[in-house]
């Protein structure tokens, strides 16, 4: 029982012999020292389970479905259930879990890798593209091709803001809209989202005021970050998104290494319950890297 108000009731599920008991117990442990006054939402528990709280990167599943999360418990993954909520909670999580979904499961093994490999591509893009873009635009246009240049000068002439204006300007835009379109009931939601994108956007190119090039590499960032499948991944990144921007203004291609390593160290150095946040990738077992990018056929892959 969880909440001094509100009593909730609070179940952890595992499968015995699979799941190591250490972490059911460490597990129970910390929501039996839980002391809030009512457990109303997912996060609340959340933020007492994980062990650290320095990164925005989701360290649990919230999922939904019954398959995955018992598809999780099989996996000896260690499951929350709270009375009231219909949301289940797994862990310990990394990041490969979250660009797993449970229809890979349904598919042929080839197309499920590919679209794991697509879902890996999407988050590069979505985290480092903006980045990318303006770092190269300021500091490093011998990098872009003359035909692609010219064109981009010519763009740019007749615009008064700096790239980093633009792409700041844009990143802003792009939240607010995504923010409307949530916020709003979902006919009013698809309306704001098509005049934001067509009419505001097609009126300030033809009035000069943004670069089509800035309009096209904010909206393949935003639609590479709809292709992930945790909400709660999608937002470390678009924080990650505007830092990594803000460091290739200073410095340019050296910023946004910087800050991608800044980024790779954070999440190597983190762990939940004593899983590496970035494992598999980080197992020294064989066969870690193909576990991570590759969907066996299940066969295989059930025997493990």
């Amino acid at each position: 029982q969880v909440g001094r108000t509100s009593q909730t009731a609070v179940d952890v599920l595992w499968v015995e012999g699979i799941t190591n008991q250490a972490l059911v117990d460490q597990v129970s442990q910390r929501i039996a020292d839980m002391d809030i006054d009512a457990l109303l939402a997912a996060s609340d528990i959340e933020e007492y389970l994980v062990d650290s709280r320095s990164t925005v990167f989701p360290q649990g599943l919230f999922t939904e479905r019954p398959d995955r999360f018992v598809l999780g418990l099989a996996r000896g993954k260690i499951g929350v259930l709270c009375d009231g909520l219909p949301i289940g909670f797994l862990l310990p999580a990394s990041l490969p879990d979250m660009l797993r979904v449970q229809e890979d499961r349904a598919r042929h093994a080839a197309v499920a890798t590919a679209l794991v490999l697509l879902r890996y591509l999407a988050l590069f893009l979505s985290l480092a593209l903006p980045a990318l873009y303006v770092a190269i635009a300021m500091y490093h246009q011998e990098m872009i091709p003359y035909k692609l240049l010219q064109n981009v000068i010519d763009s740019k002439q007749s615009v008064p803001f700096s790239t980093a204006a633009e792409t700041l300007g844009m990143l802003l835009s792009f939240e607010l809209l995504q923010e409307a379109g949530i916020r709003l009931p979902d006919p009013v939601g698809q309306t704001v989202s098509v005049i934001g994108a067509l009419i505001v956007g097609q009126s300030a190119v033809e009035a000069k005021v943004l670069s089509p090039i800035v309009i096209i590499v904010v909206a393949m960032a935003g639609i590479a970050g709809y292709a992930q499948p945790s909400q709660e991944l999608g937002a470390a990144i678009r924080l990650w998104r505007v830092a990594l921007v803000l460091g290739a203004v200073v410095l340019g291609l050296y910023g946004v290494m910087a800050g991608l390593m800044l980024l790779l160290w954070q999440l190597c150095d983190t762990e939940n319950l004593g899983v590496s946040y970035l494992s598999p990738l980080t197992d020294s077992r064989p066969g870690s890297l193909r576990r991570a990018f590759l969907r066996p056929p299940l066969r295989k892959e059930d025997r493990k």
